[in-house]
């Protein structure tokens, strides 16, 4: 089994940068695929950005150019780093890691992006 924990949200202006870690424990050697999603306020859980173990990455149209994933293998965990914020941003965001045929996630950290 593995466990995820975001963290690093938080309110930020328009304009401004914030990093989210998401941190995994347990058989964190078996992780292959992770990814942040986000969602906001009635709307569904939309994909933000994955990464494969050998660091291919993948980002939605709305974020390219001013988000990059990351990862350590090592540590187990996953980074966000978020710059130009814009206020349509705002949402929960969460970290999910592959294990196998299982998809881990973990509980989410609010990102507000307003002035």
């Amino acid at each position: 089994q593995v466990q995820l924990v975001e963290s690093g949200g938080g309110l930020v202006q328009p304009g401004g940068s914030l990093r989210l870690s998401c941190a995994a424990s347990g058989s964190i050697f078996g992780i292959g695929a992770m990814g942040w999603y986000r969602q906001a306020p009635g709307k569904q859980r939309d994909l933000v950005a994955t990464i494969t173990r050998y660091s291919s990455t993948n980002y939605a149209d709305s974020v390219k150019g001013r988000f990059t994933i990351s990862r350590d293998n090592g540590k187990g965990t996953v980074y966000l780093q978020m710059n130009s914020l814009k206020p349509d941003d705002t949402a929960v965001y969460y970290c999910n890691a592959a294990v196998s045929r299982i998809t881990y996630w973990g509980q989410g950290t609010q990102v507000t992006v307003s002035s």
